[in-house]
């Protein structure tokens, strides 16, 4: 039986609720799979990315298991010391 979901037709927005993830390797040349609404980390650290507005900076010591709402397109590996990054939609 599948899941009901009494929001199907509500539109996806930024103040509405992750609806989706991926797992994001660092990469300086490479953008992720679509822009980030949020990112995760599950082993702490630093992340250096590329913001959507085309930012580059550093965020420091990201705590594991913590939504940080973070508009990404590139997560770098230079400068990135966080792993198990999940990129959220």
């Amino acid at each position: 039986m599948p899941t009901f979901d009494n929001f199907h037709d509500y539109s996806a927005g930024l103040t509405g609720p992750i609806c989706g993830g991926f797992t994001i390797a660092p990469d300086d040349a490479t953008d992720v799979a679509q822009v980030t609404r949020a990112i995760m980390v599950s082993v702490a650290g630093n992340v250096s990315v590329v913001l959507k507005s085309g930012d580059t900076v550093t965020l420091p010591n990201l705590m594991a298991g913590v939504v940080y709402p973070f508009r990404v397109a590139r997560v770098l590996d230079t400068g990135t010391t966080a792993t198990g990054i999940t990129g959220l939609v």
